[in-house]
């Protein structure tokens, strides 16, 4: 194991190692080190002494340990051996004295690169207590993320000198960054989680509001109680059906309506087509008026009425062209630090590159994005909303209501979503339909529920969906298919006005 910052081109000022600070080695007791000095990076080998010798004295301890630090934290690769041969015995339920710790590490061959038994039985003689311990587990994990700072400036020096895209570049920039900054969940027993899970049943009953973000459409809210942190959800459809109106206006109802910030990844429509939209939806101005410069006194004071809310909203809006993962995954972060954004779209998914990684088919590459997008949404703890695209073999079926197996593109896409809502107009298909103005949002797959289908109307001249007749049944109310916890029902409302 080589100094970590020797190969980074670490130039630090060398100094002797002071007296006194290795007095529990000996020339016999350890390998020899590389030099007589050391470079003047943040470590404390006392403090990794301490703590290897506390885990080889109390088996309580190493649960401590293993929730604050890593082998990889230790300054002295020496110690980093003794660390994870005491962590194999842990997990193999066996004790981890010097005793045991020394025949684990004869085992593997390592026993002379790390001292030998002498120097575990030294580290143990040199704990005070196992208190007096636990203040020497922080300072060890403090100088490891000291260390790794110093790792991730080099490692920025050497991005911003290289050739790649300055867009690449601040991504992979910010992602070096994160990865030091973040910290790993804590692992719950059940007990710790029951409180938290009686108190939101509690809720859920009690409550008159949406526990998640709210959608905007009254039955899918219900069916749903919002979209919850951690959730990916897919809304697909054939192109031209309304996929990005629907998230434009899942977007308002977050942002406009509950003050809860957003971010759009957009990069099939421009901002300025998207705030538009985002207008002719919230003022009810024709979207075409404003397009083609006809606006009318009416509709000028209908955008004066809704300009300041619209304005005030934190909706962030991103239309880069060309968007990989990479860049999504450090934007959403920054967003998240900054505003806490509570929730995320992209359109679409077909759009987007993974990165710098190849991939044998563009089949493995969706399943790759897909994977990490949920991996995202758990981080963030924010529902991320995917908008896909749907196969052509529903344009040469008789019944042209879309099904799970028409995701375009993805398998892992329907296994990763926990929530997936396919978008149908029949009027799309047939001018004369008589559902004409009408839209049905299958929920094909819901992870948390029940699936059902829900009418809405659809105003493409204002530019959005609308809840079909206020008042309506919700559909999951009906009974679920014996042995099918996904049965699909549909409403069928009464045709209303507008």
């Amino acid at each position: 194991m080589s100094d970590p910052f020797a190969h980074a081109g670490y130039r630090g000022q060398p100094r002797q190692k002071p007296d006194g600070e290795n007095q529990k080695l000996s020339e016999n007791e350890l390998a020899p080190e590389p030099a007589s000095v050391i470079f003047d990076v943040p470590h404390d080998l006392a403090a990794e002494q301490t703590v290897l010798g506390a885990m080889m004295r109390s088996k309580d301890f190493i649960a401590d340990v293993v929730e604050t630090i890593q082998p990889a934290d230790y300054y002295r690769p020496a110690h980093e051996l003794i660390h994870s041969a005491i962590l194999s015995l842990y997990a193999a339920g066996e004790p981890a004295d010097p005793i045991t710790t020394a025949a684990e590490l004869a085992k593997r061959g390592e026993l002379a690169r790390c001292g030998g038994a002498t120097y575990l039985h030294s580290l143990v003689n040199g704990v005070r207590s196992i208190a007096a311990a636990g203040s020497m587990l922080d300072h060890v994990r403090e100088t490891a993320l000291r260390r790794r700072l110093i790792e991730t400036a080099l490692r920025i020096d050497q991005l911003a000198h290289s050739e790649a895209p300055i867009d690449h570049v601040l991504a992979d920039c910010m992602a070096e960054i994160l990865a030091v900054t973040s910290q790993q969940p804590a692992v719950d027993s059940l007990a710790d989680v029951m409180e938290g899970t009686l108190d939101e049943i509690e809720a859920i009953g009690t409550s008159q509001t949406i526990l998640g973000v709210p959608t905007g459409f009254e039955d899918l809210d219900k069916l749903t109680n919002g979209l919850r942190p951690g959730q990916l959800i897919v809304i697909a459809s054939r192109p031209a059906m309304g996929k990005s109106t629907l998230a434009l206006d899942i977007l308002r109802s977050s942002a406009i309506h509950h003050g809860l910030p957003a971010v759009l990844f957009s990069t099939e429509t421009g901002r300025n087509e998207v705030a538009m939209r985002l207008l002719s939806a919230e003022a009810r101005v024709p979207l075409h008026h404003m397009r083609s410069g006809n606006m009318t006194n009416d509709g000028w004071t209908r955008l004066a009425r809704r300009m300041p809310d619209v304005s005030e909203a934190l909706l962030f809006i991103d239309d880069a062209p060309k968007l990989t993962l990479t860049e999504i995954r450090s934007k959403c972060r920054r967003l998240k630090q900054r505003n806490d954004i509570k929730l995320a779209v992209i359109d679409y998914v077909q759009l987007l590159d993974y990165g710098h990684r190849r991939f044998q088919s563009r089949y493995e590459e969706i399943n790759e994005i897909s994977r990490h997008l949920k991996i995202l949404a758990r981080e963030l703890e924010i529902p991320i909303i995917a908008l896909s695209q749907l196969n052509r073999g529903i344009e040469h079926r008789t019944d042209k209501r879309p099904q799970l197996f028409d995701l375009r593109d993805s398998g892992t896409l329907e296994d990763d979503a926990d929530l997936v809502i396919l978008l149908h107009r029949e009027d799309a298909y047939e001018k004369e339909s008589p559902r004409a103005g009408e839209a049905d949002l299958i929920v094909a797959k819901h992870r948390a529920g029940p699936t059902a289908t829900i009418t809405v109307a659809f105003q493409g001249h204002y530019s959005r969906f609308v809840d079909f007749s206020p008042g309506t049944p919700v559909p999951h109310q009906q009974p679920a298919v014996p042995g099918n916890d996904e049965a699909t029902t549909s409403a069928q409302p009464e045709p209303a006005g507008e």
